[in-house]
């Protein structure tokens, strides 16, 4: 198969997204049980959003002296009591009250201990300087919940079930993004907070048209749920008009697991698309493209004799995909000349680390960025060391990227621990990746970083940060040009959303994205002998 290739930031590859509470009718859903249009209680209110929250609840002890508390409620009352958030109601708690919106924010500006940071904007019904004041422009500020008019919030107003069910989504989620957290079983869960307003764009016309389609369309049996539901989740993605962006389906889905994990089946070569053009970035070492003479660079215009123009990446890809075994023949465009070249299909296993010696120099070959590099480099490199070497070529020649993590463990083995690995800017915030574990080879031992127009996402990570420590001379020929960030989301039927979430740049922040490394020393590689890694060995010996 002709690879996707990914960059991503997160550990592994098998994660999982927790939409919010109340997403799906699932998390706040189960916890609040108030149906949309009935008002909140008091006691409802409190326990759900401990619950939301987190909150360890206090199992011993007595309820507050005078007040009625059912025993249901116990655990809660004593929580919310800790954290002085039963205040709100005064002496009688009343608990089976129905709780108001101002109550409510109340509660829970008490139980996620918040202080008010910014100039309080005033309301008609609220009282200036109170607690209530401070916990409404908590509540504003943090988007939970919004006025009902500009000069009015609605403080006396009931809290109804549908609205109290988003506001405990936004409290759990705060502002939206991604957070990672770490599962029992060692793997990253997503939980995926959705922003405030967020609707899909012509809901009410697409809920419509599927309602009439299942109600009055006269060929029922071509009513299709799964494909439908595929099909409008790519239309949405497709929309973007970005190659790093896309919905996959459960067998693309696992198909790139199985990449990252070192193993897929077809012809071996990471294609993007450039110029409409799908172009291949890198041929696999050892793989049928490579053997074929497929190079990084070529632009592939038809399968089997049929123009791929006008497919979506992965339509593309699953034309040159097929059977082990197989041969498919593509007809290539390479530097204005056109040729066909036919390659047999095969079980792919990547080699990703290959370690080899030129004398006293160790040459590292790393074929991508995957979960074994991730895993394994730092031993293999301990033991390199350890036999003394006197130069250290790092070829990341026709690596197309892969794990974030995995380039980070690569630059943490020859730079000081806490060194700047990447700029990550995003949506919501500017993020700085540095290395988390001290070097494993002696910074006195000179290293060569070979590189080519293959050399893509995490590859230019490494090699742009090695360059910017004046760590390593970086020889061969001028980069991709990836400099973009992937994460993939997969959901229980195994489909995955794979997503461009930031752009990267080197720890001077030198812009990569469309433009790629610069080698301190250029060299274009012939047929003839590998010129680039002679000059390494000539400048380390």
């Amino acid at each position: 198969m002709f690879g996707v290739r990914l960059e991503r930031n997160i550990s592994v590859f098998l994660i999982s997204v927790l939409l919010p509470f109340g997403v799906g009718g699932a998390g706040v859903a189960q916890m609040l049980r108030t149906s949309d249009d009935a008002v909140v209680t008091r006691g409802d209110f409190v326990r759900a959003s401990i619950t939301v929250l987190g909150i360890e609840q206090v199992k011993q002890g007595s309820v507050p002296s005078g007040r009625r508390v059912p025993p249901a409620l116990f655990p809660s009352v004593r929580t919310a009591n800790k954290y002085h958030a039963l205040d709100v109601f005064g002496k009688d708690l009343g608990l089976a009250k129905g709780i108001t919106r101002g109550e409510a924010v109340q509660v829970l500006v008490k139980l996620k201990e918040l202080k008010a940071t910014s100039t309080p904007k005033h309301f008609h019904d609220v009282q200036a300087g109170s607690d209530l004041e401070k916990s409404v422009n908590i509540a504003i500020q943090e988007s939970w919940i919004q006025p009902l008019r500009d000069d009015f919030f609605g403080a006396d107003t009931a809290l109804k079930g549908l609205d109290a069910r988003a506001i405990l989504t936004r409290v759990a989620g705060d502002k939206g993004g991604v957070q990672q957290t770490q599962s029992p079983g060692g793997q990253i869960q997503i939980q995926y907070k959705v922003k405030e307003n967020v609707q899909i764009p012509k809901e009410d016309v697409l809920h419509t048209v599927w309602q009439l389609l299942n109600n009055q369309y006269l060929y029922q049996e071509k009513i299709n749920d799964e494909e439908a539901g595929y099909k409008a989740a790519e239309a949405i993605v497709n929309t973007l008009n970005d190659p790093y962006t896309v919905f996959l389906r459960p067998a693309n889905a696992k198909d790139l697991k199985d990449q990252l994990g070192g193993e897929l089946t077809g012809i071996g070569a990471q294609v993007e698309f450039r110029d409409n053009v799908l172009t291949v970035v890198a041929p696999l070492a050892g793989s049928p493209a490579e053997h074929a003479g497929i190079k990084a660079g070529d632009q592939v215009l038809t399968v089997d004799g049929k123009s791929i123009a006008g497919l979506s990446l992965l339509d593309a890809v699953n034309k040159i995909r097929g059977p082990k075994g197989s041969t498919v023949s593509l007809h290539i465009r390479r530097n204005g000349t056109e040729l066909d070249i036919n390659v047999v299909r095969d079980l792919i296993k990547l080699p990703e680390i290959d370690i080899s010696r030129q004398g006293t120099v160790v040459i590292i070959k790393l074929a991508q960025f995957g979960e074994t590099t991730d895993r394994k480099l730092r031993g293999l490199l301990t033991e390199v060391e350890q036999n003394r070497p006197t130069g250290i070529i790092l070829d990341l020649r026709n690596n197309p990227g892969g794990l974030l993590s995995a380039a980070e463990t690569v630059i943490s083995n020859f730079l000081p621990e806490g060194s700047t690995v990447a700029h990550i800017l995003s949506t919501d915030k500017d993020a700085v990746d540095i290395t988390s574990d001290p070097p494993t080879v002696d910074p006195t031992i000179p290293m060569v970083v070979l590189v080519n127009k293959g050399s893509a996402s995490a590859s230019e990570i490494v090699a742009g940060a090695l360059q910017d420590a004046k760590r390593a001379t970086i020889i061969g020929e001028q980069t991709f040009g990836k400099g973009t960030v992937q994460q993939i989301l997969q959901f229980k039927d195994g489909s995955s959303l794979k997503m461009t979430i930031a752009e990267w740049q080197t720890p001077k922040k030198r812009k990569i994205n469309g433009v790629g490394v610069t080698p301190d020393i250029i060299i274009t590689q012939t047929d003839q002998r590998d010129d680039q890694l002679l000059r390494a060995l000539d400048l380390l010996r």
